[in-house]
C-alpha cells in the first residue's frame, strides 16, 4: 500500500511539473556553438551593418513544442484597442525601431488567440506558452521563433 501511495504521489508531482514551464533567457535561444563564437554582448553582435537584420544564425531545435516562459519588451502587430493577438517579443526596448532588428533567434513571434489587453503590453512582460522553431516574416524582419501564447504576465524590472 505503501508503495501505491508513493507512486501516486509520484505522478501527481510529476504531472504538475510537467505543467510548468522552462523558464528561459534570451541567450538561451541561441544555439551554445552560436553563443562560443560570439564572445561579444547580444547587441554587440547582432548587426551585421547598418540597418541589415543578421539572418545568418540558427535556432535551437530542442526547444520546439515546450512550454516556456520568457521576459522581453512588446511590439504591437495585430488587435485593436481592445485586445493584442499579435505581437513581436524582443530583448530590449528599442528593438526593431531604433536600430537595425536583432537576428531571428533573438525575435519571438507572439500569437494569443483570445489576445491580451493593449494596458498589460507596455511595460517588461513575461509570456508563457508553446514555443515553436519556425520563422515568421513580419515585413522583411524575421523571427526565428513563435510562442503560441497562454499567459502573460507584466514584469517589474
Amino acid at each position: 500500500m505503501k508503495k501505491l501511495i508513493g507512486l501516486l504521489l509520484l505522478s501527481i508531482a510529476s504531472f504538475s511539473y510537467a505543467d510548468q514551464e522552462q523558464a528561459l533567457d534570451w541567450q538561451d535561444l541561441i544555439p551554445e556553438a552560436e553563443r562560443l563564437q560570439n564572445t561579444q554582448s547580444i547587441p554587440q553582435f547582432m548587426h551585421q551593418g547598418p540597418g541589415v537584420q543578421n539572418t545568418n544564425v540558427t535556432v535551437r531545435e530542442d526547444l520546439n513544442d515546450k512550454l516556456v516562459g520568457l521576459t522581453g519588451f512588446v511590439i504591437p502587430l495585430e488587435g485593436d484597442a481592445n485586445s493584442i493577438t499579435e505581437f513581436l517579443l524582443v530583448p530590449f526596448l528599442g528593438a526593431c525601431i531604433h536600430v537595425p532588428p536583432p537576428p531571428p533567434n533573438q525575435l519571438v513571434y507572439v500569437k494569443f488567440e483570445n489576445g491580451v489587453p493593449p494596458s498589460e503590453l507596455w511595460d517588461v512582460v513575461y509570456v508563457i506558452g508553446k514555443l515553436k522553431t519556425v520563422p515568421v516574416d513580419t515585413d522583411g524582419i524575421m523571427s526565428g521563433y513563435l510562442i503560441e501564447g497562454t499567459e502573460v504576465r507584466t514584469e517589474e524590472l
